[in-house]
């Protein structure tokens, strides 16, 4: 078995996990199912460009002014409002105009993404979800000729309470997510399938998400359904943003960050995963 850190693929978490393997990385994948990178999928799917941002940073409107986009979800929390017509929802996203420039902030994946160049400067850097895995998978292969590919779930994050010990008030906790945990599966599972890198080429974390995705791939909608963030989302009337996350291989265009946006590539041959 490989050290630690010399494995082909590798899955981590969160900001910890791309700060580990990133430096290390010729390709990183971003993978925040419910809902950045699904909604990135849509968006450059429509022919939109998608420059992520972090969701808390009160420079949203004037960075969206300083790249001619236009900004969603400004003002009201990850759901939009405040006059944005625009949201995380990658239903509503299906109605972007090709050509469109949107600054979609998040607090987890697209957060992830705005920083990622610290971590892996030299890196490919994709967002991947079950929507366009196999398409992910291509250009992984196609765009990094040698070394390591990191897929990095970005999960979702706990409230501490901050009355447990160790906490302190306003603290926020990574949530592994089980979304994530799948999308990440259905990506390295198609990277193993296009490659045929060896097993003990695979880290433990990487293939215990392609066993999570194999388990779940019959009943997606149901399992992103039945998960944490999905009875959130239902919650919140965004069911349709879930079932339209669970679709696996619906998308053929991969989403490559090129300087500060996530641009379309030509649009790949899918199947590899059905």
């Amino acid at each position: 078995m490989p050290e630690a850190g010399t494995f082909d693929l590798q899955f981590e978490w969160g900001p910890n996990g791309l700060a580990r393997l990133g430096p290390g990385a010729a390709g990183v994948v971003i993978v925040d199912v419910l809902r950045f990178t699904t909604a990135v999928s849509v968006a450059v799917d429509r022919g939109a460009i998608v420059l992520p941002y972090p969701w808390a940073d009160d420079g949203a409107q004037t960075y969206a002014a300083q790249h001619n986009a236009v900004l969603a979800g400004a003002g009201a929390g990850p759901d939009g409002g405040g006059g944005a017509r625009w949201s995380l929802s990658p239903v509503d996203l299906g109605r972007l105009r090709p050509g469109t420039r949107l600054v979609l902030p998040s607090p987890n994946g697209s957060a992830l993404a705005y920083g990622v160049r610290t971590h892996a400067p030299q890196a490919a850097v994709l967002a991947g979800c079950l929507r366009n895995a196999s398409a992910v998978a291509h250009e992984v292969v196609e765009s990094v000729s040698r070394g390591p590919v990191a897929v990095v779930g970005a999960g979702e994050r706990w409230d501490t309470d901050a009355g447990a010990p160790g906490n302190r008030r306003g603290a926020f906790d990574l949530r592994p997510a089980v979304e994530d945990l799948l999308g990440a599966g259905a990506i390295l599972r198609a990277l193993r399938v296009l490659t045929g890198v060896a097993p003990d080429r695979i880290s433990p974390e990487a293939r215990a998400a392609m066993a999570a995705f194999d388990e779940a791939r019959d009943d997606l909608p149901g399992w992103l359904l039945a998960s944490t963030s999905g009875r959130e989302l239902v919650g919140r009337r965004r069911r349709d943003d879930v079932v339209a996350a669970a679709a696996l291989d619906v998308d053929a265009i991969a989403p490559v960050l090129v300087r500060s946006a996530f641009v379309g590539t030509p649009p790949r041959s899918l199947g590899h995963l059905r």
